[in-house]
């Protein structure tokens, strides 16, 4: 019976935990491709050809689960009652991943993966992923650097996306999903094949 009860107390007290103790809304954010999916992904990559796609590199605004909500060029709050599910460096990583995947040929490999064939390489840094309240939309900017193999020769290019929102957990959600999936859809292209 203690063990039941000991269970009860550290199964209620788990999902706090897991974001340091804050209040967790109802629902956390996710984002999802909106490039349609194949319905086939077996694929094939000679040597050099596979695209490798790092988590990007976040200011501390964005290394966590809240939604970040800028007041002007130096404030920034959080939005009330809306978290991630996961920070999202990793989340967009694996949209673009996704979304390359969806709308090209290539082989994709996340970093872990990249001594199979290191290909070309997709790293960056993801400089904004939230609300500006100053002019009512979502950013999402988003700096690659694509380099093929060895370094041989680098690429770098700003990407960036908005969409109109009203500061609320209702609508900046959705708008983040869909500006993250143009920026995706953008690096997509950039890649190529």
């Amino acid at each position: 019976m203690r063990h039941r009860l000991l269970f009860v107390a550290l199964g209620a007290l788990s999902l706090t935990a897991c974001f340091g103790g804050k209040k967790v809304p109802p629902t956390l954010l996710t984002l999802s491709s909106s490039a349609p999916a194949p319905a086939n992904t077996v694929r094939s990559a000679n040597a050099g050809d596979a695209v490798t796609i790092d988590v990007p590199v976040v200011p501390k605004e964005l290394a966590t689960t809240r939604v970040p909500a800028h007041a002007g060029p130096t404030a920034v709050a959080y939005i009330k009652d809306l978290m991630w599910v996961e920070t999202p460096d990793r989340q967009f990583a694996r949209l673009v991943s996704e979304t390359v995947l969806r709308t090209t040929n290539r082989v994709v490999l996340d970093s872990r993966q990249s001594t199979l064939d290191p290909g070309l390489h997709l790293s960056g840094t993801l400089h904004r992923f939230g609300y500006d309240a100053q002019t009512g939309t979502v950013i999402v900017r988003f700096d690659g650097a694509l380099s093929t193999v060895g370094g041989t020769r680098v690429e770098t290019r700003r990407f960036e996306a908005s969409v109109p929102a009203d500061g609320t957990a209702r609508s900046v959600g959705p708008a983040l999903n869909a500006a993250a999936n143009r920026v995706a859809s953008d690096i997509a292209r950039w890649i190529g094949g």
